[in-house]
């Protein structure tokens, strides 16, 4: 299965499950910077238990792998589930929806899209940036600021930098948002 079609038969089911859902991670990254190789699509879900086994009964009859376990348990904390297409390796995050302040903002915020010929919905470029900084600082990731750095040489003073400041405090990232942003200087020197 491509990526292209993967997307949209996640897409689909979250429509049909009537799951908000917004795409973030790489992919937006990508929509939002510079293209890079990905295996993986994340999205953020915004649903019960039910709904979400239901979404995942679908994706299984559709020949993904999906595991009502890490559904019900991602529901629950929130966290984390994933599909797997068995045949291509494409693997499909699916981060339910936290409840704390960021993340009900950041939802709020998603615009719809078209992206790669599907009509989607997507986190804005802010909102990219900063979940892109957490997962630096939980993993300690270059890719990560990398990725921060792209967007925001590509976006330009489009980026609302405050709304970004604003977050970096709440949420503790500021070491991660002065590397990111050492970055974006050091390739604008660069050109």
């Amino acid at each position: 299965m491509t990526l292209e079609a993967l997307l949209a038969l996640v897409s689909e089911v979250l429509s049909g499950a009537r799951i908000p859902y917004m795409l973030t991670g790489s992919l937006a990254a990508a929509y939002h910077g510079a293209p890079r190789a990905t295996q993986d699509i994340d999205l953020v879900v915004d649903a019960g238990v039910d709904s979400l086994l239901a979404a995942g009964k679908a994706l299984r009859d559709a020949g993904l792998y999906v595991s009502d376990d890490a559904i019900r348990e991602a529901a629950s904390a929130p966290g984390m589930f994933n599909a797997i297409d068995p045949t291509s390796g494409w693997k499909v995050d699916f981060i339910v929806k936290r409840k704390r302040p960021f993340s009900i903002d950041e939802f709020d915020r998603r615009r719809d899209i078209e992206f790669m010929g599907l009509a989607l919905s997507i986190a804005q470029a802010e909102d990219v940036i900063l979940a892109k900084l957490e997962w630096a600082k939980l993993s300690d990731s270059e890719r990560q600021l990398h990725d921060i750095a792209e967007i925001l040489g590509i976006q330009g003073s489009a980026v609302d930098r405050a709304r970004i400041e604003r977050w970096v405090n709440d949420l503790n990232l500021r070491e991660q948002w002065q590397k990111a942003q050492d970055l974006d200087r050091a390739a604008e020197e660069s050109v």
